[in-house]
């Protein structure tokens, strides 16, 4: 269990610098009423959206005037601003500095997948990739839709174009709502940093920086297309959306909106690669997180953060909190980073109660922009490395829900000594076991054998 709290500050970076200055949007408040209560009238709301449960959004002219005012109402659990994470440099795809580790035996036909060292066996210190693949249960596989919550993805990438996932009740470019959900020509997600004069998040979350999209490659990279890389995952849709600005700076109310987009459009798993340092005493996506992982059954995965300086200094984020990666939330699975000779990333945070796995994250080679593919370092890296094994299993086992398929991954890590006391699981991810393990334990859980 994680304690709860607010909001977001992306630490895409190794050592990233936090924001020290709290700032909000200025028109925008939440608001959580009282069991049974309405919504009080007021001249300083413009508009209000029903989020979910008893959480609103309201427009207002001024944010800080109308909490004040709100805070008085016996309608009124809690109000709550939209904070800004605070603006640093975001990771940038890094030459290697050392020879990089290659995976071995690796069966698929991308020319550069052997660059790809987590799909090493659990002894050579990978995921089991290569393992898995020569063992995959006897069962239909079944598409899952991942979406990933970050600065885009290039979703015209010649080894991500195939994967990307479709709305297929949008017509693209009509300028319609076809499906009415909200969102105009939504084909392969949303941008919710780029508005349209309404307020309402526009369609296009082409990545102009490199995060996403190498995120997204991790994850699910087309396998067997002669080109690039592989993914660890086959079968998947990668749901393209744009919430981190390319100088950071994410808000909670586009986290929020991100994250509910995500659940009603089909999202089972959500990659969350960054994070936020300045807890400001609100609820809001921590609610989020919980109403999505109930509600749709989904799962975020969230990056633990790279503030440390190891062995010297490991950064714990149960002391020193990191949001959403500290909060107390069941729906939430937090990532520490590993390297190729096995041991803790030095960047990576630890927390034996707010960190629950271990994963790849160093030297971690995937998609960039413009049919690019280089490496990047982070605990941004371990956490696709944890979803795209999280997807390969609910491939064949689509009915886990949230907290079943968090338990699959969690129950059959491959032990680390060193890890102990570090996170909850002491163990880094493992694709062969964590299939044997959902076989054992959720059998009913599964798609259709095939005979």
């Amino acid at each position: 269990m994680r304690k709860f709290g607010l909001a977001l500050i992306a630490f895409l970076t190794v050592g990233a610098a936090f924001a020290q200055t709290v700032r909000f949007e200025q028109n925008t408040l939440f608001v959580k009423l009282n069991k049974g209560a309405e919504l009080p009238a007021h001249a300083l709301i413009e508009d209000s959206k029903h989020l979910f449960g008893e959480i609103y959004e309201i427009t207002t002219p001024d944010a800080i005037l109308l909490e004040n005012d709100l805070r008085q109402e016996s309608a009124i659990a809690w109000t709550e601003k939209s904070f800004y994470a605070g603006k640093r440099d975001l990771a940038l795809p890094e030459m290697n500095k050392s020879k990089p580790a290659l995976a071995e035996d690796v069966s698929f036909n991308d020319p550069q997948a052997a660059r790809v060292w987590a799909f090493n066996d659990a002894a050579r210190f990978g995921v089991s990739v290569t393992q898995a693949y020569g063992q995959l249960p006897n069962r239909a596989a079944k598409n899952i839709i991942v979406a990933v919550v970050d600065t885009g993805v290039d979703y015209k990438h010649e080894d991500l174009v195939d994967v990307m996932w479709v709305n297929k009740g949008e017509i693209a470019a009509n300028g319609i709502d076809d499906d009415n959900n909200g969102y105009i020509d939504d084909v392969n997600g949303i941008n919710t940093i780029d508005r349209n004069a309404d307020g309402t998040a526009t369609s296009n979350p082409m990545d102009t920086h490199s995060h996403g999209t190498h995120v997204s490659g991790t994850i699910g990279a087309k396998q067997n297309n002669g080109k690039g890389i592989a993914g660890i995952a086959a079968n998947v849709q990668i749901m393209a959306v744009r919430t981190v600005p390319n100088s950071g700076d994410e808000t909670d109310k586009n986290v929020v909106e991100s994250y509910l987009y995500a659940a009603k459009n089909g999202a089972k798993l959500i990659n969350c690669s960054f994070g936020k340092a300045v807890n400001e005493g609100g609820m809001v996506v921590s609610e989020a997180i919980k109403h999505i992982g109930e509600t749709y059954g989904t799962l975020v995965v969230a990056a633990a953060g790279n503030d440390s300086w190891g062995p010297f200094r490991w950064f714990d984020i149960d002391t020193n909190l990191r949001y959403p990666a500290s909060y107390t939330n069941e729906h939430l699975l937090v990532i520490a980073a590993t390297q190729s000779s096995g041991g803790l990333a030095s960047f990576s945070n630890v927390g034996k109660v707010n960190v629950d796995v271990a994963a790849p994250g160093q030297d971690v080679f995937s998609t960039t922009p413009n049919n690019g593919y280089q490496s990047m370092s982070g605990t941004s890296m371990a956490t696709p490395t944890t979803v795209g094994v999280a997807a390969q299993v609910l491939t064949y086992y689509p009915k886990l829900t949230a907290l079943e398929i968090k338990d699959v991954l969690m129950k059959s890590v491959t032990p680390v000594s060193a890890f102990a006391g570090k996170m909850v699981t002491g163990g880094r991810i493992d694709l062969a076991a964590a299939l044997k393990y959902a076989e054992a334990t959720y059998p009913n859980r599964g798609s259709r054998i095939v005979r």
